[in-house]
């Protein structure tokens, strides 16, 4: 059971930093939340949550995660070193511009993150394998959609179709539903059907399946 306290709301946004989505990913027994540029930056909140790992989907959005600078780091120089997190970053535009296989990449490099088994090595201090952050500006739109993305091809009978899935990301990530339409954008979750399709012929699973989901 969770006993962390309850998360804080963006003043913002009016809607926790960091919000909730899946409390056990299978196969990983980890838990999946989703949040914007607050609960990304906000440290002790993440380890509050045992989040070791932050996936930002946002390529106008950077962050300063360095808290070990590396020693060699010249007069000059942007800092270098060990991030407070392992770090990730997909960089999709919120809204058109995207190619459109960058969800589809987005989508494996979160896997990837997932698994990733990182060397015994001092130059690899952050071995921890906690939970997990999805996030973009809001966290409401590109984190939304990727995240139903891997709810609906990981975890397919709890969430059977890509709607079901970011229907239950919108609600446990408080958007309104009035914002709906636009929150993930369209084109965005256009995006994710493509590369639903596209994973069930790289996993060689029915490829008309995404053609059957309800819209």
């Amino acid at each position: 059971m969770n006993h962390a306290s309850p998360m804080p709301k963006s003043p913002r946004y009016d809607r926790p930093e960091i919000s909730l989505i899946e409390e056990r990913l299978e196969p990983y027994g980890i838990a999946v939340y989703v949040g914007g540029r607050e609960g990304m930056s906000n440290l002790p909140l993440l380890r509050e949550h045992n989040i070791t790992t932050v996936v930002n989907c946002a390529v106008n959005l950077d962050i300063n995660v360095v808290d070990a600078p590396d020693p060699a780091v010249e007069e000059g120089h942007l800092t270098y070193g060990h991030g407070a997190y392992r770090y990730y970053k997909l960089g999709l535009v919120d809204g058109a511009g995207n190619a459109e296989t960058m969800m589809l990449a987005g989508y494996y490099q979160l896997l990837g993150a997932l698994s990733q088994i990182l060397p015994d090595r001092a130059s690899y201090p952050r071995r921890e394998r906690g939970n997990v952050l999805v996030n973009c500006r809001g966290g409401r739109s590109r984190s939304v959609a990727l995240v139903a993305l891997l709810l609906h091809k990981q975890m397919p009978d709890r969430y059977p179709t890509l709607q079901v899935a970011l229907d239950h990301v919108r609600t446990r990530r408080e958007l309104r539903p009035d914002e709906w339409f636009e929150a993930p954008k369209p084109m965005l979750v256009e995006a994710t059907r493509k590369a639903s399709a596209w994973i069930d012929r790289i996993d060689h699973r029915d490829p008309e399946q995404a053609d059957r989901e309800p819209r």
